[in-house]
């Protein structure tokens, strides 16, 4: 599922574009003579401030990385004072996940199965534990064809288990997809399932998957509270968006109603600070969080962070931004090739 993608970011991997016409190029447009003796990185998510607009995307499977896996990102996200969305296919529970790092902000990530019931008792799960929204992944009807992950026949280790349905599929002998029986993920879900959401939780909602004005629209009608632009780590449909490129035309319609976020492709922070001036409230990291469990697991991700918020903070001061508010659609120059 989110398997160090979905929620990871992508914006199709730099590069893979389509050959018979290049993207445009954002170029930054500084200021300079602009006294910034004193920087300021702080924001807010859902009225919650972060010490930077940079937050950890919700992907699978971290004990893959690090044996203690989501609870060496969470108390990674604690310590920085980050966002951090934790994954339905995480390794950890979300109940280890709170008890690592308490005073960390959590959102969780969600998705609609057949059985509603299934959605809801994690609904349930996570209200109890504080977490502060759920975030609802919308771009999932059917898995997509993975090629990497056929090819390499990937399989859960057997001593790994999506803990948060430990239990619930016990004597299941079908085939899985990713830790949970196939086919339990429910293609129907369209619209409508937003209202359904809405009437058994009154945690914020956060649709994630968007790519187009319209469907940012719906958004809007249906009530959530939040998008986040993503591409599902270019992971899903070959040839769609990259993320930075459906930002702008989003941003428009929305207004303001709602926030906007946008996941995948960011590596810098330049990046950051070009996905900020476009529109998005914050950023959401996949990837690179999993770099950084890999190489010295809460250290590593710890790393991964504080060297993206320094680039942030170096990249605002260099283009004359002393804070969030000074970052705007006035620093980007858009140059066709």
């Amino acid at each position: 599922m989110e398997q160090w993608g979905e929620d990871s970011g992508g914006n199709q991997e730099k590069g893979e574009t389509d050959t018979n016409r290049e993207p445009p190029v954002i170029r930054l447009r500084p200021r300079m003579l602009r006294d910034v003796s004193v920087m300021d990185t702080k924001t807010t998510v859902l009225g919650e401030e972060i010490s930077c607009p940079i937050a950890i995307a919700p992907t699978a499977f971290h004990c893959l990385a690090w044996s203690d896996g989501e609870m060496s990102t969470a108390r990674a996200a604690e310590a920085l004072k980050l966002l951090y969305v934790a994954s339905t296919y995480a390794t950890c529970s979300v109940e280890e996940i709170s008890q690592a790092a308490p005073e960390g902000l959590r959102w969780f990530q969600l998705y609609v199965y057949r059985e509603r019931k299934l959605s809801e008792r994690l609904i349930r799960r996570v209200e109890a534990l504080g977490f502060k929204a759920l975030v609802l992944t919308v771009d999932v009807p059917y898995t997509g064809k993975r090629r990497t992950d056929i090819r390499n026949n990937f399989q859960l280790p057997p001593h790994l288990k999506v803990k948060n349905f430990e239990g619930v599929f016990e004597g299941h002998s079908g085939p899985d997809n990713y830790g949970v029986p196939l086919n339990t993920l429910d293609p129907s879900v369209s619209w409508k399932d937003i209202c359904w959401l809405r009437s058994v939780t009154n945690l914020p909602i956060v649709i994630k998957g968007i790519l187009t004005k319209e469907d940012a629209e719906l958004a809007v009608v249906y009530g959530v509270q939040g998008i986040i632009v993503s591409n599902h780590g270019g992971r899903q449909l070959d040839g769609e968006l990259a993320t930075i490129d459906a930002l702008s035309e989003i941003v428009e319609v929305v207004q303001g109603r709602i926030e906007v976020y946008l996941d995948g492709g960011i590596r810098t922070g330049s990046d950051v600070l070009k996905a900020i001036a476009l529109g998005a409230k914050c950023v959401f990291l996949g990837r690179p969080i999993v770099w950084g469990l890999t190489y010295k697991g809460e250290e590593g991700v710890k790393g991964i962070l504080q060297i993206l918020t320094d680039e942030f903070r170096l990249s605002m001061a260099l283009s004359g931004c002393r804070n969030i508010s000074e970052v705007n659609r006035n620093l980007i120059h858009v140059a066709k090739l």
